[in-house]
């Protein structure tokens, strides 16, 4: 992987180890020469990605709306930052430049990339990885609901398992790793963004 998208709460949490774990995911994404695409903000768990990525010679891109470029603050300090009109053209074009995607904790904002880009990996139009960082549990009562749903019958097995999860960075990036490794033979629906299911 040469680049990865990640999607993060523009908020820090209440408790510091949030924090600490979206820098240190940037730290070792810039250690393993990847690219850090994610949405230009210096405020919250944005920004600490951000700069656990720049702190250590690592190559970040940001997009940011124009109308969102002062609710969140535009890092302004990163490799290069892009600005667009909507937040669907935020969306699309990070994902455009991505070879996988990484969710932080965050809120509304976070859980709609973070299923948009699930729905896109289950119709096959986004190939790579799509990776879950479950720091300090945060994500634990999302993926039993994601397991009741296969239970139900509204999501099928495979599909469930185009969610790769871990509660550390260097672990989840090796799983994401091993992911890709393991779909690299498979082909594209579309010939463009595709996803290739376990």
């Amino acid at each position: 992987m040469q680049s990865i998208v990640v999607y993060c709460g523009s908020n820090p949490g209440k408790k510091t180890l949030y924090a600490e774990a979206a820098y240190a995911l940037g730290a070792e994404l810039a250690k393993r020469h990847i690219k850090l695409i994610y949405g230009g903000g210096n405020m919250g768990l944005m920004g600490r990605v951000a700069d656990g990525a720049m702190d250590n010679a690592g190559f970040v891109t940001g997009i940011i709306p124009n109308f969102l470029a002062k609710l969140e603050v535009a890092h302004k300090t990163l490799s290069e930052l892009h600005f667009v009109d909507t937040m669907h053209e935020r969306k699309a074009k990070m994902v455009s430049l991505s070879d996988g995607v990484v969710a932080l904790p965050g809120g509304y904002g976070t859980f709609d990339e973070l299923f948009e880009i699930l729905t896109w990996a289950q119709l096959r139009i986004f190939h790579g990885p799509v990776g879950l960082l479950n720091v300090n549990g945060f994500y634990d009562l999302l993926l039993l609901q994601l397991d009741k749903m296969v239970e139900e019958g509204f999501l099928r097995p495979d599909n469930r398992r185009l969610l790769v999860v871990a509660a550390d960075p260097a672990t989840l990036l090796e799983k994401m790793e091993a992911y890709r490794l393991e779909n690299a033979e498979n082909k594209p629906l579309d010939g463009s963004l595709y996803v290739d299911k376990n």
